[in-house]
């Protein structure tokens, strides 16, 4: 019994270090929210990139570099700068995060396994080459972008 109590105990103080470590590790809120806002100009960037590829001549390795680029940052666990205190403040300039978005974890959720869903499969479509399967690919990557801008940012001033 007392095992289990100490090895309990070495859990939790384990659970709680780890934890400071992580809270440590991604900085201040207005780091965080300038590291949101730097991640999603460089997808805002790469979906132009693209959306220029299906709209003018199309070249296929820049349109491959561009999806690569949104997939690794709707993959790259960037929730975690979302923290208690970054719904408020100013990174680069204010954040455009509306309080629901902190408020909202089942709806994030769905808005986020969408983004990476369609942004896993525009990297997949991209490396095909088929131009019109882009163009569709994009149109959904597209809409998985604006629900969550429609539910939770604010519109820029």
């Amino acid at each position: 019994m007392k095992k289990i109590v100490k090895s309990l105990i070495a859990g939790v103080a384990l659970t709680v270090m780890v934890g400071a470590v992580l809270a440590q590790s991604v900085g201040k809120p207005e780091d965080q929210i300038r590291w949101r806002q730097s991640a999603y100009q460089t997808m805002g960037w790469n979906m132009q990139r693209i959306k220029a590829n299906i709209e003018g001549t199309y070249n296929k390795d820049q349109v491959v570099q561009a999806a690569n680029v949104i997939q690794a940052i709707a993959n790259s666990g960037m929730g975690v700068l979302y923290q208690p205190g970054t719904d408020k403040g100013k990174g680069w300039h204010d954040t455009h995060a509306k309080s629901e978005l902190f408020n909202d974890k089942d709806g994030v959720g769905k808005v986020a396994m969408a983004f990476n869903k369609e942004a896993n499969e525009m990297a997949t479509v991209a490396a095909g080459g088929d131009s019109v399967a882009v163009k569709a690919q994009f149109g959904k990557l597209a809409e998985s972008c604006k629900g969550c801008h429609e539910k939770f940012r604010k519109e820029e001033k």
